[in-house]
């Protein structure tokens, strides 16, 4: 029943929109003027929801990705750590290069460098317990506001 009458109220306004056109078209003809776009009634309130549309959805992408890359680089930090406890229960000792966790596994091939593709810093304390990894963050400047750090200490 309601398609029934959703279908009788689209044929009253394509119906009326051509008399509208035809209408208008007359009037152009009789004093000379070039064509004019003549709108459907249904194109307006789909113009107005196309653009609130891509309006949220651009919002809503901004808010979303804006700290990606923030949690991106926790996340891989937070992986390297447990590679790290790994090592240190299998092989009694932190490694000395951060690089040496890859152990030529190519799903490890990236997972020295942060979100901006900078490589981690990696210290080691001098007796091996200890050690600390650096991100140096969108500025890639080191010891500024955006560093990510872990430091991990006995």
């Amino acid at each position: 029943m309601a398609d029934l009458i959703a279908f009788i109220l689209e044929l009253y306004l394509d119906i009326k929109h051509w008399f509208k056109v035809k209408k208008r078209r007359k009037f152009e003809k009789e004093n000379n003027l070039p064509k004019s776009i003549v709108w459907h009634p249904i194109n307006k309130p789909l113009l107005i929801f196309f653009l609130l549309f891509i309006i949220s959805l651009s919002i809503l992408s901004y808010i979303k990705l804006k700290d990606k890359s923030i949690k991106e680089t926790n996340k891989k930090l937070n992986l390297i750590v447990e590679i790290l406890e790994a090592e240190k229960e299998q092989f009694g000792k932190y490694p000395n290069q951060l690089k040496d966790i890859i152990r030529n596994n190519p799903l490890r091939k990236n997972i020295t460098q942060d979100y901006w593709k900078n490589e981690f810093i990696y210290t080691l304390s001098k007796d091996s317990l200890n050690y600390s990894i650096v991100s140096l963050g969108k500025d890639q400047k080191m010891n500024t506001s955006d560093d990510i750090k872990y430091a991990k200490e006995h």
